[in-house]
């Protein structure tokens, strides 16, 4: 029988777990900035793009959009990190395996849903590898906010949403916030929402928002159930406040797993 000194041994040892790290560890993301191709109205996004430095499956990447806050308007692109998804791509493996397009709305502006919608269309026509049966959208604040108005005019677009502590209306904010702004319009539509019973949707809200009352989600909710919904689940958190909606949200890994297997 060989005899193993002490520091072969460890030596062995820490090569086993080197290699069952490999073999464990996430494949690394790719991470670009580019620009819309087109202007739509007013509008032509910068937006990062985040993709898997791996083969895409048989069937394409998912595609995830996500839509900042207010906060992170403007034209430094990397704000565009601060919360959500693409701060936390390599902490989920379903944020890791999917292609993540994180735009930035100009300053004293708002999201617009024909905007978006070109943005999606380009980034699947240019590419080649999406799989369009699974394209999901989150955002938090005025990005719930944009999902809303979105999902409200185009029900079939998404196979899954996760607007977090947004609303229907912009200009029901506390004070009129939006007022006081350029370029904010209500896109929301009331009937159209009232027909995407079919689609899965995930919302969240503190229930102490001071910045969006939680009232906001509470009757876009209530009119998908009363539409017939089954498929509108509503998680309030009791005692948060507006950023704790989102931070609890993303860091929860239901919330990843649930997403991607609509």
């Amino acid at each position: 029988m060989p005899h193993f000194t002490p520091f072969l041994i460890a030596c062995m040892f820490a090569f086993i777990v080197s290699v069952n790290a490999q073999e464990n560890a996430r494949p690394t993301t790719a991470e670009v900035s580019k620009r819309m191709s087109k202007r739509v109205g007013d509008q032509q996004l910068d937006y990062l793009l985040q993709e898997p430095s791996t083969t895409p499956p048989e069937n394409g990447w998912p595609l995830l959009l996500f839509l900042h806050g207010y906060g992170e308007c403007g034209d430094e692109l990397p704000k565009v990190k601060k919360h959500g998804p693409p701060k936390l791509i390599q902490q989920f493996d379903e944020l890791n395996r999917c292609i993540v397009i994180s735009p930035q709305c100009p300053r004293d502006s708002w999201w617009r849903t024909e905007t978006l919608k070109a943005l999606v269309d380009e980034v699947i026509q240019k590419r080649k590898d999406i799989d369009k049966d699974r394209l999901y959208v989150t955002g938090l604040s005025m990005g719930g906010y944009g999902i809303w108005s979105f999902i409200s005019n185009y029900p079939d677009y998404f196979a899954a949403a996760i607007p977090i502590c947004g609303g229907g209306n912009p200009f029901n904010l506390p004070a009129n916030r939006p007022g006081r702004k350029r370029g904010i319009t209500n896109e929301f539509s009331p009937a159209g929402l009232r027909k995407a019973t079919s689609l899965p949707i995930w919302t969240f809200h503190g229930s102490h928002d001071n910045s969006v009352p939680v009232v906001e989600t509470e009757m876009l909710v209530k009119s998908l159930l009363d539409a017939g919904s089954q498929n509108c689940k509503f998680t309030i958190y009791p005692n948060a406040g507006h950023v704790a909606a989102w931070e609890k949200a993303y860091s929860d890994p239901d919330t990843w797993e649930w997403l991607f297997a609509q």
